[in-house]
């Protein structure tokens, strides 16, 4: 009878269910304590400009982090991205839609605390 089963378990994330900006924003970061730093886009030459200007930007202020490229699309929406290539700083889209260079990259990265 399939009336006593026992009930599925409900995976939920590392917060329990309670997702808050907070919450997300310390999910973000590296776990050397870095900011975290994401490329959105389906690996497009554009994208993969975008990812290049970023590592040249970290490099200029000596942050060493690595850069994650995503390339889900799913994930990419739940950004609320829907141009690409976007850069994502700590959880936060700082950019959409365009190739940034290096020198407005480290503009960025400074704005959003990262040096």
């Amino acid at each position: 009878m399939g009336l006593f089963r026992r009930k599925k378990e409900v995976k939920t994330c590392s917060c329990g269910g309670n997702c808050n900006p907070e919450m997300k924003e310390l999910g973000e970061m590296n776990k050397s304590g870095n900011a975290a730093i994401k490329v959105l886009g389906s690996g497009c030459t554009k994208c993969n400009q975008l990812e290049a200007a970023a590592k040249e930007a970290l490099l200029e202020l000596g942050v060493d982090t690595a850069i994650d490229h995503v390339t889900d699309f799913a994930q990419i929406a739940n950004y609320g991205v829907m141009t690409t290539p976007a850069l994502v700083v700590d959880g936060k889209v700082v950019s959409y839609g365009k190739v940034l260079k290096k020198e407005e990259i480290v503009d960025l990265l400074k704005q959003n605390g990262v040096n």
